[in-house]
């Protein structure tokens, strides 16, 4: 039995279940997935059972040195919130370097990655993650456009400061291209003929086994939400 349960929703769109399946998969860190349907009238009860805030992903961890107490059963760690999930991950394996280990490197990291936490609602929500979508540019709007390009100049910044050493924004794979692996497909759907520099990080996520492997898994999904065009 894993140490690890992650509760993630419907792959096709539920991105921030992404980003912590996709770090933990690239990562090769061992886990149990656990699934909760999203958009059902059974969703909100069904969350409610695995999530304290009624929402994915939850991270489970039950660690093996881990002893009862006065014979209660062992309840585990959870942990919620993509962002402390993939903190409680890198202090657990400081060897996967999941930030920089370069101080200025890792600062950039964390100020990028809560960025997207926090940001670039516009995008979100013009461009919606759809896995079912066929590839088609869309136009954002005013803000959404600011935003997008915001997006492109960090990826940059990132590139060109510290990652040399590999394909992914600081090189190596981190928590950064994890919190902005949802944004990639995103571009991919949305974003038509991109940049030379955007179009190659893209590539180099949705290259990645574990990306290409929750492609594959979302298209066995037989739901219909969301539709194409959705």
């Amino acid at each position: 039995m894993a140490e690890f349960t992650l509760y993630i929703g419907n792959k096709c769109f539920s991105s921030w279940s992404l980003r912590p399946w996709l770090a933990m998969r690239h990562l090769e860190i061992p886990f149990e997935e656990g699934f909760v349907r999203l958009r059902t009238p059974e969703t909100a009860a069904n969350l409610a059972k695995v999530s304290p805030t009624g929402q994915v992903p939850v991270l489970v961890h039950q660690p093996s040195n881990h002893k009862p107490l006065n014979d209660k059963p062992l309840q585990g760690r959870i942990v919620w919130e993509t962002l402390a999930i993939l903190e409680y991950l890198a202090d657990l394996y400081p060897q996967k370097k999941l930030w920089p280990d370069e101080l200025g490197a890792r600062a950039l990291a964390r100020s990028v990655a809560t960025e997207m936490h926090s940001g670039f609602r516009e995008v979100r929500y013009g461009w919606p993650m759809n896995l079912r979508r066929p590839k088609v540019h869309k136009p954002l709007d005013a803000e959404g456009e600011a935003q997008r390009a915001r997006i492109e100049a960090l990826w940059r910044e990132c590139r060109e400061k510290y990652g040399k050493g590999g394909p992914f924004l600081f090189g190596h794979f981190t928590a950064v291209d994890a919190m902005y692996a949802p944004v990639v497909t995103r571009f991919d759907t949305y974003g038509g003929v991109l940049a030379a520099d955007t179009r190659a990080y893209v590539d180099a996520v949705l290259a990645t086994p574990a990306m290409r492997h929750w492609y594959a898994e979302a298209a066995k999904e037989t739901w219909q939400e969301p539709g194409p065009d959705e």
